[in-house]
């Protein structure tokens, strides 16, 4: 008897506004993954949503790790490490690292990932109608950015 194993893919995000784009993401990130795989989304910590997009989030970091875990597709969800982004690749040990098309991945990625013993694919998936569906866009349009 050949017993498959569950493959995990993992996203990263802000998930600020949760909008189709995001839910487009995550299927996608479930598919590369295959049929029976886990989905594991990694929330950012408000301290690093400051520091890469330079301004705070509209949602503190509880609040998007709650609206990502109310989304059905969503196996687990879970905050990132505040310090060191790798780390919680570390605790997940994922198969698959899914980035969305325009997601900057940390400098030496896959360099970094070897030297920490992790084995996992890096996938960019496709955007999903992005002069619509972005977060920054839809906060402009809105005017909800603090």
């Amino acid at each position: 008897m050949i017993i498959k194993r569950t493959k995990k893919a993992v996203v990263f995000g802000t998930f600020d506004i949760i909008h189709d784009g995001h839910l487009d993401f995550f299927q996608q990130a479930k598919e590369k993954a295959g049929p029976g795989s886990r989905l594991v989304v990694v929330v950012a910590r408000d301290i690093n949503v400051e520091k890469v997009k330079g301004r705070k989030p509209v949602n503190n970091e509880e609040q998007r790790l709650k609206a990502v875990k109310s989304i059905e597709m969503v196996d687990e969800a879970v905050l990132g490490d505040a310090w060191d982004r790798l780390k919680i690749i570390e605790k997940l040990k994922p198969d698959i690292i899914c980035l969305g098309y325009d997601q900057e991945a940390p400098e030496n990625l896959e360099e970094s990932l070897i030297n920490r013993g992790i084995k996992a694919e890096i996938a960019r998936l496709k955007p999903y109608m992005e002069h619509q569906f972005k977060s920054s866009k839809i906060k402009q349009r809105h005017k909800i950015y603090k």
